[in-house]
């Protein structure tokens, strides 16, 4: 999906507090991919509950060495959960299979990323994402008009901190918004 002006590429979806759907409530998303034609993104603030990434990798009969970095997995979103996705810093790239997001922020999906954590190799910050977050055709701009999400740029702490009960209110002070006095309502002028 190209990036344009008006693309969502790089950014940080916040959740209004009346967001309807519950699988997105007080979410924040990185959006990897935007266009007409759509959108994807990864929920970077709800982890898995007992997944832990060295099982994952055991199931996936990759070895994980002593150096393996232990590897934060979150469900990414609703839509294809049984895939992986691993969002990163941009000092690693897959020879098939890396999306470059922007100039700090990568997402790949292959076994090869996997494989080089396992060996305590490859990005030097990342998460795992189950699953992802997509929109149709003008779907995600409809959700906007609708006060359903805010936007804002993303920073390392957000996308990759251990803090993930903190980062939807983060994400909103990188707006300039107490999240206590967020209205749950829009207003209409």
């Amino acid at each position: 999906m190209a990036n344009s002006d008006s693309s969502l590429v790089g950014k940080l979806l916040i959740a209004m507090p009346d967001m309807s759907d519950p699988r997105f409530a007080n979410t924040v998303i990185y959006m990897c991919a935007h266009s007409d034609e759509g959108g994807m993104g990864l929920i970077v603030n709800k982890p898995e509950k007992g997944i832990r990434f060295s099982k994952l990798l055991e199931q996936m009969e990759i070895p994980v060495s002593p150096a393996a970095r232990d590897v934060r997995v979150h469900y990414g979103g609703p839509v294809d959960y049984q895939r992986g996705f691993v969002l990163h810093s941009s000092d690693y790239a897959s020879d098939n299979g890396t999306l470059d997001v922007d100039e700090n922020y990568r997402m790949t999906a292959t076994l090869e990323v996997l494989e080089d954590l396992a060996k305590g190799e490859g990005p030097e910050v990342a998460i795992m994402a189950l699953g992802y977050a997509g929109w149709g055709p003008g779907q995600l701009e409809y959700e906007i008009s609708q006060n359903g999400w805010l936007t804002c740029a993303p920073n390392d702490d957000i996308l990759f901190g251990s803090d993930n009960a903190g980062k939807w209110s983060a994400a909103l002070r990188l707006l300039g918004i107490d999240p206590l006095l967020l209205s749950a309502t829009a207003g209409r002028a």
